[in-house]
């Protein structure tokens, strides 16, 4: 799976907590969903490792690009691609057939959290998990601030949702709380909250790219450790559905 490829900040820390869960589930074939996975980055390696992953994404183009991912590693029959967004998710998949449920970098450009959350929950079986991956709202106010954009880095911080107007490429960010607290009331127990790219977006290019396992493994100690976790660049929570 994932660990005989080469890990990077984006995808180190999640690959841990999922690999935790795999493992806890030794000799099941789970059944997957992926919503927003896009080519496959996540779907395909858990295929490999003999599970059934659906992918649920808006791009055909992205869902092509799968197909032939899944094709080249031997794993099509166990990849099923399905057009559409996270906000018809209800009317995509069957309630309480999945055992495990990526949606990674969806809350924040959906119009409605709350129902895409709502959706996820009524499609994991009781006992299933949820692997939600956000954006950090103190990150985008840094990162802005760094580059000297302070306008742009106070309208971030002052805003509800954590986002700097109608530019923004993201309807909303968030913080620890206010992620842990959309997963909590529809309904999932929040087991562990760790950050992705704490530092990888803060080095220059030459010390990221010259010492990739070192910065890897510093990723890896500080992703769960207050205060890296709360200003990393996405907030990755891991939930389950109450059995």
């Amino acid at each position: 799976m994932e660990q005989t490829r080469t890990l990077t900040p984006r995808t180190a820390v999640i690959w841990a907590v999922l690999r935790d869960e795999l493992a806890r589930r030794t000799g099941e074939r789970l059944t997957v969903l992926d919503i927003g996975g896009g080519t496959g980055g996540f779907a395909v390696p858990l295929a490999e490792a003999g599970h059934w992953v659906t992918v649920v994404d808006a791009s055909p183009d992205a869902l092509a690009a799968l197909t032939r991912r899944a094709a080249e590693a031997g794993v099509a029959d166990r990849v099923r691609a399905v057009q559409g967004d996270g906000d018809a998710l209800a009317g995509l998949v069957e309630p309480a057939s999945v055992d495990l449920v990526l949606c990674h970098s969806v809350l924040e450009v959906v119009d409605e959290p709350a129902s895409v959350m709502s959706a996820l929950v009524g499609a994991l079986r009781r006992g299933g998990a949820a692997s939600i991956l956000v954006a950090g709202r103190a990150a985008a106010v840094l990162s802005r601030a760094m580059n000297g954009h302070l306008d742009v880095a106070a309208a971030l911080a002052a805003d509800p949702d954590g986002t700097a107007g109608p530019r923004d490429t993201l309807r909303r960010r968030y913080d620890v709380d206010t992620a842990a607290a959309l997963l909590t009331t529809a309904g999932l127990t929040v087991e562990e909250i760790h950050g992705v790219r704490v530092l990888a977006d803060l080095l220059p290019a030459a010390v990221a790219d010259g010492q990739p396992a070192a910065l890897v493994e510093l990723e890896r100690a500080l992703a769960a450790r207050s205060p890296y976790r709360d200003v990393a660049a996405q907030l990755h929570l891991f939930a389950r559905r109450p059995a």
